[in-house]
């Protein structure tokens, strides 16, 4: 197992050290062993997830599973990383809380632009007012299978499953730099969160995000310590995760390790490259996965609209009469989600469903509407709309971009009854 005290080692010296082992199995003869479950993927998990990528552990969650909790349980929570691990014997891929020796271990630097660099420990932030987000994690990439509709992208294919209802606690971002009275200069308008993730080659790229200090949404942002009331897992981005709610998931960078004030973006691929939309319309073949630049494309910050169906699926079999159709929706929390609409006839008529209060206004939205159904195959659709005006289009083909991002597209599903 490699050496807990990771934070006091060189990042790409403990790289080297905990290694990066493929999960495929050699069978006899030379035959690919079948691709692994999810429990065997990340320790913890429950069996069943939807894998796209057992060497990096990306999976998703099945909606039937989705929909049976108000807070995403960690075991069934879809799944993100970055670089490879080593399975089952790796403190980074495993649900379980991370070890007292990680824990007392962990250093937050806080630097870049300011007279009084700090070095923060968890002991310090734990003593340090909590408080509470509920919010949607999403990976920017969810829906992604849907894009292949006008032409494919490259990618974990995920449906609906990359996003989970999550209860954050931790200290407040805003008020704890303040805190630290460590005097930024007029030239530091950026923060930069850096996590621990370490590229699998020397000339790999750190992952960092950046965000404009003036941004509004670093008002409800916190480090957070625990997910559900327990300790975050590394692989959930333990042991203290940056929260900002209603961002996309890639914007909550997982165990952070420094926090620097600078004047511009960091460098770091993972926000000059990746993570990015077009600005404005592309067409396949016009836009290439290579060709973002800050002047055409922005980063994935807020979550665009979005609404899921939760009930009936395909799965469920409704029987011809009345059903319950229900799911949720969710936004940037900027804007209050005013309503959700429903067709049971592919878009022919729509009704309008009933919207439960939110926790948060960055957390799901459960809707219903009690309708009937018809003998043969029903085309079910939801749209959301919010106090703005934003709306979920009809054909989200319409925002396609050549890496898959943001999908928000009207969502479909088709039961036979």
């Amino acid at each position: 197992m490699p050496d807990e005290r990771a934070p006091h080692l060189n990042r790409r010296d403990f790289g080297k050290l905990a290694g990066a082992a493929s999960l495929a199995v050699a069978m006899p003869g030379g035959a690919a062993a079948a691709a692994p479950d999810s429990a065997a993927i990340i320790a913890g998990k429950k069996s069943g997830l939807i894998i796209h990528n057992a060497k990096l552990g990306v999976m998703e969650t099945p909606l039937t599973e989705l929909r049976k909790y108000a807070h995403t349980p960690k075991e069934i929570l879809f799944n993100r990383l970055h670089y490879p691990h080593q399975g089952k014997a790796s403190w980074y891929a495993t649900c379980s809380p991370p070890s007292a020796e990680m824990v007392n271990n962990w250093v937050l630097r806080v630097d870049g632009l300011v007279q009084r660099p700090r070095d923060v420990k968890i002991a310090d932030l734990a003593k340090m007012p909590q408080v509470k987000r509920v919010s949607v994690l999403q990976c920017a990439g969810n829906g992604r299978a849907f894009f292949a509709g006008k032409q494919k992208v490259a990618g974990g294919q995920w449906h609906n499953g990359g996003m989970g209802n999550v209860e954050w606690e931790g200290v407040e971002l805003r008020p704890f730099l303040a805190s630290l009275k460590m005097n930024p200069g007029k030239a530091a308008t950026w923060l930069t969160a850096e996590g621990w993730d370490q590229p699998a080659t020397p000339v790999g790229s750190d992952f960092a995000k950046s965000y404009h200090l003036n941004d509004p949404a670093l008002d409800h942002a916190i480090l957070a310590l625990k997910m559900n009331g327990e300790p975050i897992p590394a692989t959930n981005g333990g042991p203290v995760r940056l929260i900002i709610p209603g961002y996309y998931g890639n914007m909550n960078v997982k165990m952070v390790t420094n926090l620097l004030f600078a004047a511009a973006e960091s460098p770091s691929a993972f926000q000059s490259m990746g993570y990015r939309v077009p600005k404005g319309p592309v067409e396949p073949g016009k836009f290439g996965r290579n060709d973002y630049t800050h002047e055409n494309s922005v980063p994935t910050y807020g979550h665009k609209i979005k609404s899921v169906i939760f009930s009936p699926l395909p799965e469920d079999r409704p029987k011809a009469g009345s059903v319950e159709i229900a799911g949720v929706a969710f936004n940037d929390g900027m804007s209050k989600i005013t309503k959700v609409e429903v067709s049971v006839d592919g878009g022919k008529t729509w009704h309008s469903a009933t919207i439960t209060p939110a926790e948060s206004p960055w957390a799901w939205h459960h809707w219903s509407l009690k309708t009937k159904l018809r003998n043969g195959k029903n085309v079910l659709i939801s749209r959301a709309m919010d106090a703005k005006g934003e709306s979920q289009p009809l054909d989200g083909l319409t925002r396609w971009n050549p890496r898959g991002y943001e999908w928000n597209g009207a969502d479909r599903v088709e039961v036979t009854v």
